[in-house]
């Protein structure tokens, strides 16, 4: 489970003196635990599934790197720095990225899988896409091809 390498990580880290991994690792599971608050129920006090942590560790890299732009524009390299690092002690945790041309088959997959003819049908081979490769591939450049495939 995600959540358990998590906090072995940290653990990891912490005895390896190691803070710039430490810090990142905080952060990722203060953000989890944000997460986990906002998703319980009355009926379900569990944390939210690996799925669901796997696009929040995706969302804080998309973060990461819009705010490295930012810093790289207002001349801070220091910050820049301090944000990539981040970014890689964060991608420890996803599962390997597809490249492009994995990315293309998976996507003429899952669109011959749905029956997809047209554009209208973009959101059911998008919901297939991500409940079957969460965190394996970058689905704004998946919702590109998938809208190039079925444009034609």
């Amino acid at each position: 489970m995600l959540r358990d390498k998590l906090n072995d990580a940290l653990k990891e880290a912490m005895r390896a003196r190691d803070m710039a991994s430490v810090g990142a690792i905080r952060l990722i599971l203060a953000k989890l635990k944000e997460v986990d608050i906002a998703a319980r129920t009355e009926a379900s006090r569990e944390g939210v599934p690996d799925d669901r942590i796997l696009s929040m560790l995706q969302g804080m890299i998309k973060q990461r790197n819009e705010s490295v732009v930012l810093y790289e524009k207002g001349n801070r390299p220091e910050l820049a720095e301090k944000e990539k690092a981040e970014i890689a002690v964060i991608e420890r945790f996803l599962p390997r990225q597809m490249d492009e041309a994995a990315m293309e088959t998976a996507v003429r997959d899952a669109i011959a899988a749905a029956g997809a003819k047209t554009i209208k049908d973009m959101g059911g081979v998008m919901a297939a896409l991500k409940a079957k490769y969460a965190g394996q591939m970058d689905f704004a450049k998946a919702s590109a091809t998938v809208r190039k495939v079925l444009a034609g």
